[in-house]
């Protein structure tokens, strides 16, 4: 008699041990499309605008809601260092998770298809990307070596090969490209098409402009330097805030000798953003990323900065110092980053404790 084929399906990677943050001002429909891969897990929704309006979420998924008025209440005076009519809100999520890795996506992203027509599951690849090692220090090209199939080539460091843990995975997306609002007016109905089927570490020494749409990463690694800023209402720019954490995030990485990598997995983005109202809101971030980008390319941190926490409270003085000069608003942000601080190791105490040297020490 032949046996019946078991039908249980596989536990879902990480299960207890990731969030997914959504930062939003609508009703959540979008999660329909994802709940094959999303309804298994813990989702920390981040409401931005009027805390009055009710945000409808689609049955069946655990969730935790926080709207302004929870913010205030949780963090007292330090909820001003969280954005407001922003997505930069988010970072709230990354602060009051207890889990160990974190994967943020947008209200307007969906499932996308690889060029075989299969539907692509982002966090499963996201995961797939922390679990495997990076290898900043020497690139490969193969790109990600410890992807099946591929590996180290002939010139390769065998001292370097077993590379060092993956802090940060950033996603990519098709159909709407990522670009800025000048990018945007001269190519209205430019689409990305273009699939590549690639992961790599991206090089020591290397900035990149880092994208929240679609981006996870090992919070207990590196989240205290995920703070997206001070944006949106009352501040004289928006839409740097991820590529602020970005630059934060790279320069901190580079210092304790974690990776960062980017490439697969694709996200569906399916709305262009007004390039007009973007302009606006990035006007000054144009002019100033001029500055800022030699500013991280230039950054030192001193050895005794051996955790997260205390390589960010002294890229907090260097701000200060060095691009309060450019205008008064970095004098705040530098206030806001300090702020972030205080505020994630009151709410994680036990890894503020903790605060030790972190893997490959941070002489690197």
């Amino acid at each position: 008699m032949a046996k019946a084929s078991a039908s249980v399906a596989p536990t879902p990677l990480l299960k207890d041990e990731l969030d997914i943050v959504i930062p939003t001002i609508r009703n959540l429909d979008f999660l329909e499309q994802w709940r094959p891969f999303f309804q298994a897990y813990h989702l920390i929704i981040v409401q931005d605008g009027d805390p009055s309006k009710v945000i409808k979420v689609p049955e069946g998924f655990d969730y935790e809601l926080y709207n302004r008025n929870d913010i205030n209440k949780i963090l007292g005076p330090k909820a001003s260092c969280i954005s407001f009519k922003d997505s930069a809100c988010r970072c709230f999520g990354y602060m009051v998770s207890k889990k160990k890795y974190i994967y943020t996506i947008d209200d307007d992203c969906f499932v996308a298809k690889d060029p075989t027509g299969k539907e692509i599951n982002a966090l499963e690849q996201h995961i797939k990307n922390l679990l495997s090692p990076s290898s900043p220090f020497f690139f490969n090209t193969l790109y990600d070596p410890y992807r099946e199939g591929a590996d180290f080539v002939r010139g390769y460091p065998f001292s370097l090969r077993e590379g060092v843990p993956t802090a940060v995975s950033h996603g990519l997306w098709l159909n709407i490209p990522d670009y800025d609002a000048p990018t945007q007016l001269v190519k209205p109905l430019e689409r990305n098409t273009r699939y590549v089927d690639a992961v790599m570490t991206i090089p020591k020494g290397t900035l990149f402009p880092m994208c929240g749409m679609n981006l996870a990463f090992d919070r207990e690694l590196i989240g205290p330097a995920m703070y997206f800023g001070l944006m949106g209402d009352g501040q004289p720019i928006g839409r740097y805030d991820d590529m602020w954490a970005g630059w934060c995030t790279k320069v901190i990485c580079d210092h304790l000798g974690l990776g960062v990598k980017t490439g697969l997995p694709y996200i569906w983005h399916s709305k262009a953003s007004n390039p007009f109202v973007n302009l606006k809101k990035e006007y000054k971030g144009i002019y100033w990323q001029e500055e800022l980008i030699p500013f991280f390319q230039s950054v030192a941190l001193p050895k005794d900065c051996t955790s997260v926490q205390k390589c960010y409270l002294e890229l907090s003085k260097q701000v200060k110092a060095k691009l309060g000069k450019v205008d008064d608003y970095f004098n705040k942000l530098a206030d806001a980053m300090i702020t972030w601080i205080e505020a994630w190791n009151e709410l994680n105490p036990s890894a503020a404790a903790a605060a030790v040297k972190l893997p490959n020490g941070s002489s690197k």
